[in-house]
């Protein structure tokens, strides 16, 4: 990649417009899962992950279930994306209610 396609790919990047929403972790082993909400859906994936794998994990009980059953029993699912650019105000208030209704929905712990 030369210069002038690294600094194409770097604004492209910057330009892009981040998606916030709900999402879900499910451990298919013990049947747990957890919700939480990101303000870019496109990066929590990784960043969660990274987290587990590295063992820095804040949620204990989520580090817990990663180390006792692996990877392989984890499944990342994305609830709902909000539209946070047409949201002037009450940004926080809208995440934690619809981070609260999927929790009740599904019976899950937060993240």
């Amino acid at each position: 990649m030369d210069r002038s396609e690294r600094k194409a790919a770097v604004s492209a990047y910057k330009e892009r417009k981040a998606i916030a929403g709900v999402y879900a972790i499910h451990c298919a082993a013990t049947g747990e899962q957890w919700v939480g909400s990101a303000p870019d859906l496109s990066t929590i994936r990784t960043r969660r992950t990274f987290a587990l794998r590295q063992g820095v994990e804040m949620n204990l009980a989520l580090q817990s279930a990663w180390n006792t059953h692996g990877a392989e029993s984890f499944a990342f699912k994305i609830l709902e994306e909000i539209d946070l650019v047409q949201l002037t105000y009450g940004r926080e208030r809208v995440l934690k209610e619809r981070i609260a209704h999927w929790r009740e929905a599904l019976g899950a712990a937060a993240i």
